[in-house]
């Protein structure tokens, strides 16, 4: 069982060696990382993702409940606790969606194959563009192939660590997403320019030229904060699907969502 990772100091993209201590991330935390484009996100959870022993180019080190992880955690993707959705995920087995899953749910040695339809159903929470069975994976759009990844994560992989890059921009209902995940007892771990995941997650890391800056908090103004700019998304996201339907946004539409 994974209770912690803890990951230590490496340098950043100048060669200066990063100012914290150490940072401990435990199960069921959300996390963020955020900051400007080229800052370093992608490489942390990347250093994450492979567990890094100073083996990659920030040097950073990652253990496992305060151990170097095995080489077989490291290496056997059958082994590995840590799954990573980035934008680019795609699907290529010329599968149907309900193929894909069982293939994965007998990897895992999971007998009851009514897994399969949980996570469909699961993945259809995440989008608005409905995924069926019978759907081959390769035409997935990009939102849907992310939402099925992340509840095959959830559910028939049961990664105790899911890395998710930048999910909103996949048309994910990302709320959905965030509530479902902080009560699955899961280390998530956002890279995202969204403040409303940011605010949501309890910690958020900073990064700046490739290294981390600082390590902040969630507090109650920001929970506060959260919770307003959620009722704002929201209201554009029905903007968003009134648009996606071809309709027109009228004076009663505006005065409904937006009074």
């Amino acid at each position: 069982m994974i209770k912690e990772i803890t990951i230590f100091p490496g340098i950043d993209k100048s060669g200066r060696k990063e100012t914290f201590k150490y940072i401990t991330l435990k199960a069921g935390e959300t996390v963020s990382i955020v900051g400007p484009t080229g800052s370093g996100k992608t490489a942390l959870i990347t250093d994450i993702e492979l567990l890094a022993q100073g083996d990659t180019s920030t040097r950073r080190r990652v253990l496992i409940n305060g151990e170097i992880p095995a080489d077989e955690i490291r290496y056997n993707p059958a082994m590995k606790p840590i799954v990573m959705i980035t934008q680019n995920t795609k699907c290529f087995a010329d599968l149907t969606t309900e193929e894909f899953l069982q293939i994965h749910a007998r990897a895992r040695k999971i007998p009851d194959m009514k897994v399969v339809r949980e996570t469909i159903e699961l993945a259809n929470n995440f989008t608005g563009e409905k995924i069926k069975s019978d759907t081959k994976v390769t035409v997935l759009s990009g939102g849907q192939t992310r939402s099925l990844l992340i509840a095959d994560a959830i559910l028939i992989g049961a990664a105790p660590i899911i890395l998710l890059d930048e999910i909103e921009n996949a048309g994910i209902f990302k709320q959905e997403v965030v509530n479902l995940i902080q009560n699955a007892g899961k280390m998530v771990v956002f890279v995202t320019h969204d403040p409303v995941i940011a605010l949501l997650t309890r910690i958020r890391i900073i990064m700046e030229n490739g290294g981390i800056k600082k390590v902040l908090h969630q507090n109650e103004t920001e929970i506060w904060a959260a919770q307003n700019l959620l009722e704002l998304d929201k209201k554009i996201g029905n903007v968003r699907e009134e648009l996606r339907a071809g309709k027109t946004i009228t004076h009663d539409f505006l005065a409904v969502n937006f009074a």
